[in-house]
């Protein structure tokens, strides 16, 4: 829960503003019977026009949900829940980004902390910080690229890897501080700020 509302309830009021169809992927245990109705299939998430099952690895999540994707779509977006405070205009720079003729876009923040690679404890070198940014979701495609990157069985941690890794152009939107991924109880709390001070 975050200010009383579950967090996915946060991401799916805004993809529901932005985009004309929202596919909700959960845990397997979570999706609806094949044979549900839709009053059954929207369950608890009415905010999404489809529920399915995920996969076991985020690519195999994300290729369920394209799979529930309308074949006339021209852009797709992808999102983590547990990026529940990104807000109308995020989504949309990533979708003009798209329109404007990149195959993906994804929001990314300057790295402000000095990296060190480290094998077996030990630092093995320090990472140059220029030119390095921090991406975040969500990320937008247009829909052939996306698919296209899917068509294999390779796994990455973001959607943007496959697609530049298919020779495809992606670009870098400024990201937003306020669009924390909640990993940690830590990341809860904060996020409990923003929203104490920012509604």
């Amino acid at each position: 829960m975050l200010a009383g509302q579950r967090i996915i309830d946060w991401s799916l009021q805004v993809c529901r503003e932005v985009a004309d169809g929202v596919v909700l992927v959960v845990l397997p245990e979570e999706a609806p019977a094949p044979d549900s109705s839709p009053e059954e299939a929207a369950g608890p998430w009415p905010a999404a026009d489809v529920v399915t099952a995920g996969a076991p690895t985020r690519a195999g999540s994300v290729r369920a949900g394209l799979a529930e994707v309308p074949g006339d779509a021209d852009v797709i977006v992808v999102h983590d829940a547990a990026r529940p405070l990104a807000d109308a205009a995020l989504f949309r720079s990533v979708i003009d980004a798209v329109d404007s003729g990149a195959a993906g876009a994804v929001p990314g923040l300057p790295v402000t902390d000095t990296l060190k690679q480290v094998d077996a404890g030990r630092v093995v070198r320090t990472i140059e910080r220029d030119g390095l940014v921090a991406v975040q979701t969500p990320q937008a495609f247009r829909a052939t690229a996306l698919r296209r990157a899917h068509e294999g069985s390779e796994n990455a941690t973001d959607d943007a890897a496959l697609v530049e890794a298919a020779g495809e152009q992606v670009v870098v939107v400024p990201g937003s501080p306020r669009n924390l991924k909640l990993t940690t109880r830590a990341d809860l709390q904060l996020a409990e700020l923003f929203v104490a001070v920012e509604p």
